[in-house]
């Protein structure tokens, strides 16, 4: 006959200090909720972070989200500008209908911006492409793609390669949260591609920038560690965030039991054994208040539980 044997939990639960908001995003929540304490209402060009529970409960403050069709329609009030940054065209447009910007562009993202656009302006006289390694229609490579009068060609998959003319000078660059090995699996194609159309590669025919910002790629080898550090690792992260499904993949990659969740009401308490180490971890775009709240609902589950022994 089977007995019934009432075991305690013993599992640990750790938030990886490295995870959360990058400074970019930080910055940005930070103005957003300086100026709803002052303004009647602020209005954001886009999410102002790739997590829905942050615009929750920013919207809950007062923030309202718009698109840029709404933007054109607004007159006589203040907009924020999130961290990805805006092309050149957005900022006309304020200035057009008197609206009043609070720029919370991220300083990486509008640095590269200039380099984008000077680069851009050199290509132009040498009748050179810009290349920009990143999602097409990222809130990031819109901005990017902006400063070239919108003639950049945006790479993220080998097809895409196909819109490169390789008998032309090329200059490459990377939205800022792409995957540093990403980025230079791409730079040793084009490099290749170069080779076959002319024969040989000469470097000015070819220049790569690697402007991956070293906050978010230093957080690949950190979670390498991490996941390997623990038996279970729950990654929370908005599933908008293309950082965040990078982010989870290094998990995965590192360890099979990683699992991706949004908030504490996507846990499965099955993933779980009594003895387990579990980290919890998450995007650039994943609030810290969010992983302690998923702490919290792991550490409640039941302290015990019930195994069947002979």
């Amino acid at each position: 006959m089977k007995k019934l044997a009432y075991i305690q939990k013993l599992m640990e639960v750790t938030i990886d200090k490295n995870s959360g908001y990058c400074f970019g995003v930080e910055f940005a929540i930070k103005m957003a909720e300086d100026e709803m304490e002052v303004s009647d209402k602020l209005y954001c060009l886009g999410d102002i972070v790739h997590n829905d529970m942050e615009v929750r409960r920013l919207r809950d403050k007062g923030l309202v989200v718009i698109d840029r069709e709404q933007l054109q329609e607004l007159n006589d009030c203040k907009v924020l500008i999130r961290a990805h940054g805006e092309p050149p065209e957005t900022y006309k447009m304020a200035i057009e209908n008197n609206i009043e910007l609070i720029d919370a562009s991220c300083p990486v993202v509008l640095k590269l911006q200039h380099r984008v656009k000077t680069a851009f302006d050199k290509m132009e006289k040498e009748e050179g492409q810009i290349v920009i390694y990143g999602k097409k229609g990222h809130a990031e490579v819109i901005g990017l793609t902006g400063q070239t009068l919108e003639k950049a060609i945006v790479v993220m998959e080998d097809k895409d390669l196909e819109k490169i003319d390789f008998t032309k000078p090329v200059t490459l660059f990377s939205q800022t949260t792409k995957s540093t090995k990403g980025f230079y699996e791409l730079k040793a194609k084009i490099e290749e591609r170069i080779k076959a159309e002319k024969g040989e590669f000469n470097e000015f025919d070819f220049n790569a920038n690697d402007s991956i910002c070293r906050q978010v790629s230093n957080r690949e080898p950190q979670l390498q560690r991490f996941a390997q550090e623990n038996d279970v690792i729950i990654f929370v992260s908005g599933k908008k965030s293309s950082n965040g499904k990078a982010l989870y993949q290094v998990c995965k990659n590192e360890n099979e039991r990683s699992y991706f969740v949004e908030n504490e009401a996507e846990i499965n308490p099955d993933w779980f054994k009594p003895t387990d180490r579990i980290g919890i971890c998450g995007a650039t775009s994943t609030p810290m208040w969010l992983m302690e709240q998923v702490m919290h609902h792991i550490n409640s589950l039941e302290e015990g539980t019930l195994l069947e022994n002979n």
